[in-house]
């Protein structure tokens, strides 16, 4: 079984709207907050079936109020939204942070199909 790569910092840097997570593996990620909410792994968000989950959108001025941290291996996100049910694993960061380009472009994708217009 391969270890999980654990975070040594985490910042919120609200006025640019990032999370920047530093991995003990090396990996730095700067993930914006919108990427995080509409990739939250709530079941509110993904779903409870197959599939890519439930399309989130207007979230490009989403903030994260605070950070609550669950035990020693996740992080639940308060969202002023109101959204804060995804808890997100050391695990599910890094992976958001390895697959950004792809997830954001298909996120991008699967707004235009929806005819959705986001402000620039």
């Amino acid at each position: 079984m391969s270890r999980t790569a654990q975070p040594t910092e985490i910042k919120l840097r609200t006025r640019s709207r990032i999370l920047e997570v530093r991995f003990d593996d090396g990996a730095h990620f700067e993930l914006p907050f919108e990427y995080l909410r509409v990739f939250s792994p709530s079941a509110e968000v993904t779903g409870h079936g197959a599939g890519e989950g439930v399309l989130q959108t207007g979230k490009q001025d989403v903030t994260i109020e605070h950070i609550e941290p669950v035990g020693n291996y996740a992080l639940r996100l308060h969202f002023d939204d109101g959204h804060n049910t995804g808890l997100y694993s050391w695990s599910v960061l890094h992976e958001l942070g390895t697959a950004q380009r792809a997830k954001w472009a298909r996120y991008l994708q699967r707004c235009a199909e929806a005819g959705i217009v986001r402000k620039p």
